[in-house]
């Protein structure tokens, strides 16, 4: 273990305190010690957040594949790097070591060498979560190229949208992709996009499912076909610390995607650390993080985190309840799995299956848990911690986002307390303030307000592709010289954090500041409450109202009853001032394919909208949307 990774409380403590008082020194020497550098940096660190402008590792020169697997084939050569299990569990699993990883790696570069892609190119990916997944993501840094992968489950037009928006001149592809018992069209979805996109002048194209798909010369090549006969060997591009590693889109409050961009070094650096820190990974530990490559989860804890560390990391094409709702837990036992990381929504959701479909499974090999996405409300915690963890395992409550990098605040795994609906302390190296309304600091340490970070940190994206005053208003104009999360949070009289939701889920009601998050966690300890979403709409006396959209284990018998339980819930746990105005139960609440509730389409059906809620054919549940608005139609 690195003298940089806690290992205790009291070392914690001391690598924070060295952290705030000398990053630049902190980083400086766990880059160095830990990384393989063709040529070492000029700076540390070079930043000015009023602009914004920030550079890590200035001048030094890398390439992370050479850090994510060249540097572990002398030890670890034949350990597994990426344990493959499939949507069918009935498809053997595949156990890809270090060196078949390095092999598949060149192969996919030299093929994208091939067909013109060149350093400094944009190569769209939207692929199903196969191995070939992580080869064309890592294939792309070695040589280079800018790779943006989209979720495989985006429409045509959303996917359009990001090929535009990145130029990309190549899309990576597949026939098909498994999801439970349905198959995706990918290759249909692409030809789809692409009438709107002039920039593409190639499409590789994955055999998986074997469906039928148009080929059409001149574009489209078969991957199989593209990369017989490539070389194993493949030259590692070298990168400035700065240069473009990935884009990755996120939403925006405008509904124009934003185009995130982060660099080779300081990305690597952060992603590595977090990942050791956090999850506390010991080698010989089976690592499974259930997100998808397509969003940043998947970016920084399945494949840069979990490779630089020379970890063994899960990738899993399936979902939760195929074939069965106990696929999650048969993995675990079937591979060992020592640390499990999901979303709460998926929790949720097993939460609402008959019990014995866990009991029947051996989970004594896990030793941590963790969560990431949203906050945790505390009964599924709770379930979490009682039947998956068996009061045994530390749950790490994670609070990151794209924009970030890697995990910001967060327990480490069996050192730092765990608190119920608590992210708990910052990492080492990141510095949250609350700010209030006026723009001040909060200086008392048991306090509430807008969550910002005070200072840069080397996983933090550099802007927004081809808009920097984007970036800037987004990020840092609300309280200058600071990075503004968008996200609320309390501080306990310990500097715990528990983030309250996004400032835009914030309903100003009489004057008071009600976090959303706080009124749901409230409402979901209802015995018939599965999950819920708060949001405000505008209401003559109060200015805003609160409406809540109620997901049920079991319809009520009595609506009227309900109601009045639910208030009272909330008015008991958060305060009368909380109280929803109206209740609104749904038989499912509008997701995306991450599982985070769209609250921004509940808003409009709570203003009195009716339609007009821009593209929802991303969302996991499109059809629930029209369910909503005939619901509340009836009010």
């Amino acid at each position: 273990m690195s003298d940089y990774i806690a290992s205790s409380l009291a070392q914690y403590n001391e690598l924070y305190k060295r952290s705030v008082d000398s990053p630049e020194a902190f980083w400086g020497s766990f880059a160095r010690e830990e990384f393989v550098w063709r040529t070492s940096w000029d700076n540390v660190l070079s930043y000015d957040l009023h602009k914004p402008h920030i550079e890590w590792f200035t001048g030094g020169k890398l390439n992370i594949t050479e850090n994510c697997i060249d540097r572990h084939l002398a030890e670890k050569a034949h350990e597994t790097a990426i344990l493959f299990e499939p949507n069918n569990p009935d498809e053997e699993h595949l156990a890809i070591s270090y060196k078949e990883l390095s092999e598949h790696v060149n192969r996919t570069a030299n093929m994208l060498k091939s067909i013109g892609v060149n350093k400094g190119d944009r190569v769209c990916i939207y692929m199903p979560m196969i191995p070939e997944l992580a080869y064309a993501v890592l294939a792309c840094a070695r040589i280079g190229a800018i790779h943006s992968v989209v979720f495989a489950g985006f429409s045509a037009q959303s996917l359009a949208d990001r090929i535009n928006d990145a130029s990309c001149a190549f899309v990576l592809t597949a026939d098909g992709g498994y999801r439970g018992s349905k198959i995706t069209a990918l290759k249909d979805i692409v030809d789809e996009a692409l009438q709107k996109c002039d920039c593409v002048t190639r499409v590789v194209v994955n055999r998986r499912t074997g469906s039928k798909i148009a080929m059409h010369d001149g574009l489209d090549v078969w991957w199989h076909e593209a990369i017989e006969g490539q070389s194993t060997v493949c030259a590692p591009e070298v990168m400035d610390a700065e240069d473009v590693l990935f884009i990755l889109y996120t939403s925006g409050s405008t509904g124009k995607p934003k185009g995130m961009v982060h660099t080779c070094g300081g990305y690597m650096v952060y992603a590595n650390y977090t990942f050791r820190s956090v999850f506390q990974y010991q080698p010989g530990d089976v690592y499974w993080c259930t997100a998808d490559i397509g969003w940043i989860t998947g970016h920084s804890y399945i494949v840069y985190g979990p490779l630089s560390a020379g970890a063994t990391t899960l990738m899993f094409e399936g979902i939760p309840s195929y074939p069965n709702a106990d696929r999650f837990w048969q993995v675990v036992e079937k591979h060992s799995v020592n640390i499990f990381y999901t979303a709460p929504t998926a929790i949720r959701s097993l939460a609402l299956c008959d019990i014995n479909l866990v009991n029947k499974c051996d989970l004594t090999s896990l030793k941590t848990l963790g969560t990431v996405g949203e906050p945790i409300n505390e009964e599924a915690w709770e379930w979490y911690n009682d039947h998956i963890g068996k009061n045994n395992c530390p749950i790490v409550d994670t609070w990151w986002q794209t924009e970030t990098g890697g995990i910001m605040i967060s327990p480490l795994s069996g050192i730092t307390e765990t608190i119920p609906t608590f992210a708990t302390l910052p990492l080492p190296g990141i510095q949250p303030v609350l700010m209030d309304e006026a723009g001040n600091e909060i200086a008392e340490l048991e306090a509430e307000g807008r969550l910002c970070i005070g200072h840069p940190w080397p996983g933090m994206a550099r802007t927004i592709y081809g808009d920097h005053q984007r970036f800037k208003d987004t990020y840092y104009s609300s309280f200058p010289g600071k990075y503004f999360t968008g996200d609320g949070a309390k501080r306990d009289s310990n500097g715990n954090y528990r983030i309250t939701g996004r400032v835009d889920d914030i309903v100003i009601v009489s004057g008071h500041n009600l976090g959303t998050a706080e009124i749901e966690n409230a409402i979901n300890q209802h015995p018939l409450v599965s999950e819920s979403a708060v949001v405000g709409y505008p209401h003559a006396i109060k200015g805003n109202a609160i409406c809540a959209f109620v997901n049920l284990t079991v319809p009520s018998k009595d609506a009227e009853k309900l109601t009045n339980e639910i208030m009272n819930l909330v008015a008991t746990i958060v305060g009368p001032i909380a109280k929803p105005e109206r209740i609104q139960v749904c038989s499912a609440l509008p997701k995306t394919r991450s599982g985070k509730i769209m609250r921004r389409i509940l808003r409009k059906i709570a203003a009195g909208e009716r339609s007009d809620f821009g593209d929802i054919s991303t969302l996991l549940n499109p059809e629930c949307v029209a369910d909503i608005v005939a619901q509340t139609a009836t009010m």
